[in-house]
């Protein structure tokens, strides 16, 4: 499987609270999004980003599917703190978390898909195991809050794919260029 980051982005390169994101969605970004979303055969989430989507995605409905692909989706949880998980599908890993997340890439299927969870991110960036970035970047300037990479990050990226919404977000498509930054 291929582990794929997914974030929305301010111009800064804040992906914290994504509320601002809102007065850009349309029927365009809704599509790319299930398209991703039905790509997937898991989600990867930390704690903080599991417990919002849980409080949020059981009660809704829609009529693309996009809601029952949440919800039936396996769901991998990395935790330490999460007693106990009520979200349909939901599995908890407590430890020993880069080589249980290299087990679940290893099984046939579509993508892992990760959303959110920055802390997370930091450590799948650090331990080379993030396959693709599907980055959504919007036509704003935060000035501060959770960047999805931190100061000290490095990472060598080649750019596969540039959509342009009518909204002006900016879908950028990246897969990490291990060939150059290993040499």
């Amino acid at each position: 499987m291929k582990l794929v980051v997914a974030e929305f982005l301010s111009l800064d390169g804040i992906m914290e609270d994504p509320q601002w994101t809102a007065p850009y969605w349309n029927d365009e970004i809704a599509k790319f999004k299930l398209n991703e979303l039905m790509a997937s055969n898991a989600h990867l989430l930390g704690r903080i980003t599991y417990e919002g989507f849980a409080a949020a995605w059981p009660s809704r409905t829609d009529e693309d599917g996009f809601a029952d692909r949440m919800n039936s989706l396996p769901k991998y949880v990395i935790s330490t703190t999460l007693e106990k998980t009520e979200w349909e599908n939901s599995h908890v890993i407590r430890e020993n978390v880069v080589e249980e997340i290299s087990k679940l890439k290893e099984q046939t299927g579509g993508n892992i898909l990760l959303a959110g969870s920055a802390t997370l991110v930091q450590t799948l960036v650090k331990h080379n195991l993030v396959d693709e970035y599907h980055l959504l970047v919007y036509p704003v300037v935060l000035g501060s809050g959770k960047r999805l990479f931190q100061d000290g990050s490095t990472a060598t990226l080649k750019l596969v794919e540039l959509i342009t919404f009518s909204s002006g977000v900016v879908a950028q498509i990246y897969q990490p260029d291990r060939k150059q930054s290993s040499s």
